[in-house]
């Protein structure tokens, strides 16, 4: 140790550059690891329902007039799901308003006793969705059990229209109404009046939200049963292998019922997944290269420096080597001396690091880093340090004692 900071002590200038370039990457690197890692689980996560197995299509109406408009859009909403049906590798089809990571959704507030809105939680997601929406969108309940028949309801949230006196809840949902209970056969409300209550009668483990966001959450939503949704999504659940035929043919046979409206082409759902984490991908490729670039000017400032202090100090290595001095003993000296000024560049890192996750935090909304985090941008910091000092040791403990004590 005392050899190594007395010689330190003769280079304080370009010590301090160095911890100080470590400093500034250990802060970079570990929130940038941080961010990929969060977005990576994010990703992760499943949806809850049968993503590789659904094909979906939206429907608006138009008036054209005619007999086309007359006809009762329950009846239309039945011949379509009854055709959708009959489509080869088909196995269930439904309506819904939405589905998860789409970024089409509805919300509202919902009340645990009536008339009393500090009782309430507001932004929760509502589906809505026709008789086997759970079976077609794979929907798994925790407990309770699926909507009868005689519970769906003609309910549109926009009209004045009685609500069903049933609903579906997530975990997450029933876990902030009733902290520690069974949600199954509590009452809320979906009003502030007190008008409106729904009864829990299943639970969803996990059903991820439309769009996922502060306000949101992840999968604080319920849902509702109703016999159709106007302007909703067609979902088809189909073999794997029959998505792109569904697809493609799913526009047309909605057209041949109603040509009064106009139908979006079909989405294979796995793709809409996808599409969803477009920007998350594109986020965690640039911080790979803003890491790897960041990581790479830091190895070469330590070769640099590693290189240059070698050649600087040929004539004490040979002094030491003809002393007794191993190469082994040689390259731990460099490896030592790069230890100590990369773990003081980290541990200035670290400090700059949980500011820089503060800064985010407030102007970004991005989520804490726990600060075992810290740890593996030290790790990686460590490792690289002693890669890059690797080289200029194994040359400084290989020059024979013979030619270093004769250079000058």
């Amino acid at each position: 140790m005392h050899p190594i900071i007395s010689a330190l002590k003769h280079h304080k200038t370009t010590i301090v550059l160095v911890a100080l370039e470590i400093a500034l990457t250990c802060a970079i690197v570990t929130n940038a690891l941080f961010l990929i890692g969060d977005r990576l689980a994010a990703m992760r996560v499943p949806t809850g329902v049968a993503d590789n197995e659904l094909v979906w299509a939206r429907a608006s109406g138009l008036d054209l007039g005619g007999a086309a408009v007359s006809r009762d859009p329950t009846d239309v909403a039945a011949a379509d799901l009854a055709a959708l049906r009959g489509l080869p590798g088909v196995e269930s089809a439904a309506m819904a308003n939405t589905l998860p990571l789409t970024n089409n959704y509805w919300s509202m507030g919902v009340f645990r006793r009536p008339g009393d809105e500090k009782s309430g939680l507001d932004n929760v997601v509502e589906y809505l969705g026709s008789p086997g929406m759970l079976r077609t969108l794979g929907i798994r309940l925790s407990a309770g059990r699926d909507f009868l028949p005689q519970e769906y309801v003609d309910y549109n949230p926009f009209k004045d229209q009685p609500p069903p006196t049933v609903v579906i809840v997530t975990r997450t949902l029933a876990g902030q109404l009733w902290p520690g209970e069974s949600p199954l056969g509590k009452t809320f409300w979906l009003d502030s009046d007190g008008k409106h209550a729904v009864q829990v009668v299943g639970v969803v483990g996990h059903l991820l939200n439309p769009s996922i966001n502060k306000d949101q959450g992840v999968d604080r939503s319920l849902i509702l049963p109703v016999t159709r949704v106007q302007g909703g999504v067609y979902v088809l659940r189909v073999r794997p292998d029959a998505r792109g035929a569904v697809k493609r043919d799913l526009p047309g046979v909605l057209t041949r019922i109603d040509p009064a409206r106009i139908v979006t082409d079909g989405h294979i759902y796995a793709d809409t997944v996808s599409d969803y984490y477009h920007g998350d991908r594109a986020m965690i490729w640039v911080l790979l290269v803003v890491t790897g670039c960041l990581l790479a000017l830091t190895a070469l400032g330590v070769v640099g420096l590693s290189s240059f202090w070698v050649q600087q100090r040929t004539r004490q290595i040979g002094i030491r080597r003809a002393i007794g001095a191993t190469r082994r003993d040689i390259l731990r000296y460099f490896q030592f001396e790069n230890l100590l000024i990369v773990s003081a560049g980290i541990l200035l890192g670290s400090l700059g690091a949980v500011g820089l996750n503060l800064w985010l935090m407030k102007h970004y909304e991005l989520a804490h880093m726990p600060l075992a985090w810290l740890a593996s941008g030290a790790v990686v910091l460590w490792l690289l340090g002693q890669l890059a000092v690797l080289g200029p040791a194994l040359r400084a403990a290989a020059v024979p004692p013979v030619v270093a004590t004769r250079s000058v």
